[in-house]
């Protein structure tokens, strides 16, 4: 440890307790020698006091803490001129890894005052940490990705900590500390219904939707095969991903297969286990399915030949893999207009029995107010 007149040594003259318990008997006197081989560096002093050369003489992937503001100790930049392997945080915005305590005290106290604790403790802090650190290591939401103006935030060198804006820190640092609070005896109130606690802490982010909610946990009962038509999209395959994850779905991924593994390895996008079918290679299927489309579609005027040609189009050969039953819904209608997406279903699934209109139906959600519509009169 350093402070302004240099290393702290146990032979220095003055110091006070609280220096005492960090004094080191290491012979090395500036910030210079300290940093030679060292692994990591926290910096809580002023900005522009490490320069590359201090950098470049530490241990191999340094992690390096700059958190003086507004300038760091050596700007997010610099840093990485100087070390490719470095990984860096600060406490600026512009950078990434910002350090803030924005992340850990609010929701510290949260989960204080919803058990009324007494104190908080170093085991209710350390709860928050291996929250906050937990969180890192999960998939970002989307509404994440589009505050910061970015694609896919993983946990890697540029991302070690949740964003500040992460509307899941208040229900997943709250509750950690809550327990802790309970675990270690400074509760003066127990809470038993833990999903319902999470429940209440997203409603104060307007976080919670019944109509989702209900949606959501009714599918994660019995999740279904989702076909993804338009799979060569970015947003596409990030739902995917998400369903996936969630268990909210089984996705089948549509489309062109090397573009596919393009987006997903240029954004590193997670669809390890999801199946990828290219409408235009699989033969054996297309086949069938060409077929069975001409048995329906013949007297509309379509040759053989035709309706095979048509399953390549990925809205016909989805709405067939559903209507063969190697699905059980189909998505679509992102980046095609609404002809183009429903035309294909009603000609391949069609409507039920003595069924005579097909209907659809638009829900808009607000922060406040679910808006459905409303029903014809007849």
């Amino acid at each position: 440890m350093l402070d302004s007149t240099g290393v702290i040594r146990k032979d220095r003259e003055g110091l006070d307790a609280n220096k005492r318990e960090f004094a080191t008997d290491r012979n090395i006197n500036t910030l210079e020698e300290a940093m030679r081989g060292a692994d990591v560096f926290i910096g809580l002093s002023k900005g522009n006091i490490l320069s590359a050369d201090m950098l470049k003489s530490m241990a191999d992937k340094p992690v390096v803490f700059a958190m003086a503001n507004p300038n760091p100790e050596i700007t997010y930049p610099d840093a990485k001129s100087a070390r490719e392997d470095v990984i860096m945080a600060t406490g600026r915005s512009d950078f990434p890894n910002q350090v803030n305590n924005v992340i850990g005290f609010p929701f510290i106290f949260r989960g204080a005052l919803d058990v009324r604790a007494t104190k908080i403790n170093e085991e209710m802090k350390l709860a928050a940490v291996h929250a906050i650190a937990q969180l890192a290591r999960q998939p970002v939401p989307e509404m994440v990705n589009l505050a910061y103006n970015t694609k896919n935030l993983q946990y890697g060198p540029e991302y070690i900590i949740p964003k500040p804006l992460d509307p899941r820190l208040i229900y997943t640092v709250a509750p950690a500390v809550a327990r802790a609070a309970m675990e270690t005896g400074v509760a003066q109130v127990s809470i038993t219904n833990w999903e319902h606690y999470v429940e209440d802490l997203k409603k104060r982010l307007n976080l919670d939707n019944k109509l989702i909610r209900a949606i959501v946990t009714r599918a994660k009962q019995n999740p279904q095969r989702i076909v993804f038509a338009e799979a060569d999209n970015y947003k596409i395959l990030k739902a995917a991903q998400q369903v996936k994850e969630e268990g909210i779905a089984r996705p089948i991924l549509l489309g062109n297969r090397e573009r596919i593994t393009q987006i997903v390895t240029e954004n590193h996008i997670d669809i390890t286990d999801i199946p990828i079918v290219d409408p235009r290679v699989d033969t054996e299927h297309l086949n069938t399915f060409g077929e069975l489309f001409f048995e329906k579609a013949k007297r509309r005027g379509f040759s053989v030949y035709e309706a095979k040609k048509v399953m390549r189009e990925r809205n016909y050969y989805g709405a067939m893999m559903v209507e063969t039953g190697q699905a059980d819904a189909l998505i679509s209608g992102l980046t095609r207009n609404y002809a183009d997406t429903i035309r294909p279903a009603l000609r391949i699934i069609g409507v039920q029995e003595h069924g005579t209109r097909v209907a659809g139906m638009y829900i808009m959600m607000t922060k406040n107010t679910l808006f459905l519509p409303t029903p014809p009169s007849m």
